[in-house]
């Protein structure tokens, strides 16, 4: 194979590794039982750390009630905003970004996938339901009322005077919001309710173009800029709702049947709420720092696996203090909810999915890339909107960079290495001019521009550099001017040069003497595509056995595999059978897999059918009538077939018809039994590409997860038997 063939399709397989780490371990599930409330405890040493920060140039003071019967938000929010700018302004504006939901086509594309499926589970619910926003019922200041605009997202506020540089301005805001059904930032699905952009929030002002940031929320990715604030947040919420959120929680009784969740967070980037009446609490405290995870109780073993969890938080946690800089606040909450293959940062609190199955916390880079974000974008913000890299990038390196040390082999450098072409999108692109390409450019390309600033200079160096960054940035918004420029004053000018030209640039790549040789790019293949498989089947526990995906899953885990090929068959069914063999040989390639025995001798088939063959999984190619395996089988492969519900002998009588089956094998119960056949002796020429292209989606981890399927002399797909794979559209 040569290289820019092996290139192509590896290319291929690292896109879908990064939708796989970006999924990770949690699935979407269902199955929910009523767990009984947990109330976090109040802390004197939290509340004094807090009262203690109370220096932010905007405070909030909101008191919200949830009306969980029509999904409605009634609050009012006191915003106290001092203008730290040179400019005298007349005018305040705030970010409403809850009317993003006022139409389809201003939400976010993310989750539109998610929401389809949605739809399809819930044909009772309206296009009218998904849809939401925010009515500003009025603003004052000092008891008058004063006019205001809220138009595409932007709450646009005239003030009675000037508001002089070093002012301050107390400004009250009356609100509404329509929750939208489905999946959102702002959304109640199920038994939970994700409570981002819930309410105003004000906008930057850039002193330096003497303007505010009007743009709404963007839809193919992330617009989050905002002002380190301080908050005092009460939120009346129903008596069995557990309620997460950042700061110190409290909780008070209210009237019948409800109560009151308050919290006070300072210094805080964001502030987003999460509740449900099925929430459990799983916590612990280690030096002085609380991590709590809100989590579903419905599977076995689940309090477990969320202890892991909450270990692993500390890990990571405590690697990242002694790297960058110290996390500031005394807790940190991690919350479940429904997003699929999505995990979502905020301010001392991020958004996993829904655990399923027995995941590999330790291997869960999701994980720890939504930790890393409370220093690259929570402590260190940025304008997501213009200069994402900027927390995506350093997010992600930090995630290798973490599991590197912890001796993760797979998620190490090595997959930062592993480097796969160029982008014509500079890294430092905007959401606008980087489409649909934010995952490679500002995830994958970002890292490898850090991680190749981290081995020109050494770690000793990088790591000074990096918390000189932090210290000159945290509480504060950075850009990519400033990162160079703390780059050329920490490290050196010439270091400053090559990042800029990295990150400004298109196409860029990492320099040859730090990827992979080819050697370590086959092991390195083989490592991440054995994890792949095993990690997705592992999340769906109730598979079947005999599916077709699980014998690529065995054979990377390093069990026997044996191709079988018919010697009798036509010169025309010979080259079909090598052309599917060619293919399969390739992929096997790619993916690091010893190449298998390939058996097509009647005579050494029969001496090795129970030896060799009979320890060996077995994929067995072309026409069942010629196949000497298949004819030496054939009870036991009826008997076999006849457990997945396929009808063997109707099916190989009928003409003109191709597909694939798999079976345990009749001689070993633990080995597969594969067969990629065609009725007669040939197949048919019309439909031998639609033919080879099902053969690669069926042994897919990305795809459904099929038993068998059928096709017609079209290639035409006639019938089929599969188990969803709730991953696979995240490859499409």
């Amino acid at each position: 194979m040569n290289h820019l063939q092996r290139k192509r399709i590896s290319t291929r397989i690292v896109a879908c590794s990064l939708v796989f780490s970006v999924m990770a371990s949690p699935i979407v599930g269902t199955g929910i039982v009523q767990a009984a409330p947990v109330n976090a405890p109040a802390s004197s040493a939290h509340q004094a750390k807090e009262q203690a920060t109370t220096n932010s140039p905007i405070r909030y003071q909101i008191d919200a009630r949830l009306d969980e019967k029509t999904m409605t938000l009634h609050g009012s929010e006191t915003v106290i905003y001092k203008n730290t700018s040179k400019d005298s302004l007349r005018e305040l504006v705030f970010h409403t970004f809850a009317d993003a939901n006022r139409s389809e086509s201003t939400q976010a594309q993310m989750f539109a996938s998610a929401n389809a499926q949605i739809r399809k589970d819930n044909p009772d619910k309206q296009a009218a339901d998904f849809l939401g926003g925010i009515d500003i019922l009025q603003v004052k200041e000092t008891g008058k009322q004063l006019v205001f605009e809220n138009k595409q997202q932007v709450l646009t506020v005239k003030l009675a005077r000037e508001l002089k540089p070093g002012e301050t301005v107390t400004a009250q805001v009356d609100f509404k919001v329509k929750i939208p059904y489905g999946s959102h930032r702002l959304s109640y699905y199920q038994n939970i309710i994700n409570g981002a952009h819930w309410f105003p929030v004000m906008s930057v002002y850039d002193g330096s173009k003497h303007q505010w940031d009007r743009t709404p929320y963007s839809t193919s990715f992330e617009s989050d800029y905002y002002t380190i604030s301080d908050y005092e947040v009460q939120l009346n919420v129903p008596a069995s709702y557990q309620v997460s959120m950042p700061g110190m929680i409290t909780v008070q009784d209210a009237e019948v049947g409800r109560k009151t969740v308050a919290t006070t967070a300072n210094r805080t980037r964001e502030f987003v709420f999460f509740a449900s009446p099925d929430y459990k609490v799983e916590r612990d405290t280690r030096d002085g720092l609380t991590v709590e995870y809100y989590y579903f109780d419905n599977g076995p073993g689940k309090e477990k696996v969320i202890e892991a969890y909450i270990d692993q938080a500390f890990k990571a946690i405590q690697f990242f203090n002694d790297k960058y800089g110290e996390y500031p606040y005394p807790e940190f909450r991690i919350v479940e909810s429904h997003v699929e293959g999505l995990a979502v940062e905020f301010s001392r609190l991020i958004q996993m999915g829904m655990i399923k199955g027995t995941p590999n916390v330790e291997g869960h880079t999701a994980f720890v890339h939504e930790i890393a974000h409370q220093w690259f974008h929570s402590l260190i913000g940025n304008n997501s909107e213009t200069e994402s890299f900027l927390d995506e990038g350093f997010a992600d390196f930090s995630t290798v960079y973490f599991s590197e040390k912890q001796g993760d082999i797979m998620n190490g450098f090595k997959s930062i290495q592993l480097d796969e072409g160029a982008f014509d999108t500079a890294i430092s692109a905007s959401n606008t001019e980087v489409g649909d390409l934010w995952q490679p450019v500002y995830y994958h390309k970002g890292r490898q521009a850090i991680y190749q600033l981290y081995r020109t200079v050494g770690e000793e160096k990088f790591d000074l550099f990096m918390k000189a960054y932090f210290n000159r940035f945290v509480y504060q918004n950075a850009t990519i001017d400033g990162l160079l420029e703390t780059i050329g004053e920490t490290i050196g000018k010439e270091a400053q040069s090559e990042m800029e030209q990295a990150l400004r640039q298109p196409n860029f790549e990492l320099k040859p003497e730090y990827q992979l040789t080819d050697a370590e790019r086959a092991e390195y293949m083989h490592e991440m595509m054995k994890s792949m498989y095993h990690g997705v089947l592992a999340q769906n526990p109730d598979l079947p056995f005999e599916t077709i995906s699980r014998i690529m899953d065995k054979t990377l885990q390093g069990e026997p595999l044996t191709v079988v090929l018919s010697e009798s068959a036509s010169k025309k069914a010979k080259a079909q059978q090598q052309a599917v063999l060619k293919s399969l040989q390739t992929t096997f390639d790619i993916f690091g897999i010893q190449q298998p025995t390939v058996l097509s001798e009647r005579q050494v088939i029969k001496k090795k059918l129970k030896t060799e063959l009979a320890n060996s999984n077995v994929i067995v190619i072309g026409s069942a009538a010629t196949n000497p395996l298949v004819q030496a089988l054939k009870p036991g492969i009826i008997k076999r077939a006849g457990d997945i519900g396929f009808k063997w002998k109707a099916t190989m009588s009928k003409p003109n018809t191709a597909g694939a089956y798999i079976i345990k094998h009749p001689h070993n119960q633990k080995r597969l039994l594969l067969h990629f056949f065609w009725t007669g002796d040939q197949l048919s020429t019309a439909s031998a590409e639609d033919y080879n292209a099902m053969i690669s989606k069926s042994m897919s981890f990305s795809s459904a997860f099929y038993q068998f399927y059928l096709m017609d002399q079209t290639g035409k797909l006639v019938m089929e038997k599969k188990n969803d794979n709730a991953i696979s559209e995240l490859f499409e």
